[in-house]
């Protein structure tokens, strides 16, 4: 069985392509369930607004638009899941608008995404005098952490995305081996996931998120992975997956998980 847990609908203002037109993209790629995870309202201007996420107001819709999608998949033979990409954020003030929504709806998967290149915390780090390269990469990870450690999140998404868009020049992640371990070894105590984003590929340094380095670190720990796509366009769905899972069995994982009502299912890798 092959799963593709990370992608977006029109709504979020950066995609193209209804979501059906995901589903039978999945069909042709031999995969048979597909999470959808447009990203979550945010009240602070910040985090971007009009061709970033959609409006508060639309998150009925938004539940609606992939309840139909499931609907119209099924005979196609694909799944369809709801779930959503949520914010990390150092700021709890801003997050509690986002718990709301997370308590008033049943998703059945929750990303935890820090944007390291948002406004918002390109915000915090001025604010916060946080100007070197090691800095930030340090502060982001331990903002990783603390989102690990929240409650909120199922997987942790592309998370090392803060190499990518410029906010660092470089990252090497031996440099930061300690902080990383640090990270992932959350993710173990927390009996979360970590997601692995086939989208690096497709931008920065045209890697797979995160870095296979942090995989080898990964596979040494015990980390559980989820995996997505972070389609925009119903041609990216499954990206990559065909050289990125035999990659991973390689490293050790057997598995990839999926959530349905925030439930963690594993799946065996086969390649």
């Amino acid at each position: 069985m092959l799963v593709d847990c990370h992608m977006h609908t029109p709504l979020c203002g950066h995609a193209i392509g209804e979501p059906i037109e995901y589903a039978m993209m999945a069909v042709e790629r031999g995969i048979q369930l597909i999470t959808i995870t447009c990203h979550i309202p945010m009240e602070w201007e910040a985090f971007g607004q009009t061709g970033i996420r959609m409006q508060r107001h639309e998150l009925d819709d938004y539940v609606e638009l992939v309840r139909q999608t499931a609907d119209q998949a099924r005979p196609l033979g694909v799944e369809v899941l709801c779930g959503i990409e949520a914010e990390v954020f150092p700021d709890e003030a801003h997050m509690t608008p986002m718990d709301a929504i997370l308590a008033a709806y049943d998703f059945d998967f929750v990303l935890g995404s820090l944007h390291a290149q948002c406004l918002s915390y390109l915000t915090w780090l001025k604010e916060n005098k946080v100007h070197s390269d090691a800095m930030r990469i340090d502060s982001y990870f331990r903002h990783l952490i603390d989102g690990a450690q929240s409650g909120r999140y199922d997987s942790m998404s592309h998370p090392d995305v803060i190499r990518t868009y410029g906010v660092v020049r470089k990252f090497k992640p031996a440099q930061h081996e300690t902080v990383i371990r640090e990270f992932l070894q959350t993710i173990v105590d927390e009996d979360i996931c970590m997601e692995v984003n086939t989208s690096g590929l497709t931008k920065g340094d045209y890697e797979v998120h995160p870095d296979p380095i942090i995989l080898d670190w990964a596979a040494e720990m015990g980390v559980k992975l989820t995996i997505g796509s972070d389609s925009h366009r119903p041609q990216s769905v499954g990206q990559f997956f065909d050289t990125i899972l035999p990659l991973l069995q390689s490293k050790g994982f057997e598995q990839v998980h999926y959530f349905r009502k925030r439930e963690r299912i594993a799946i065996p890798i086969h390649t």
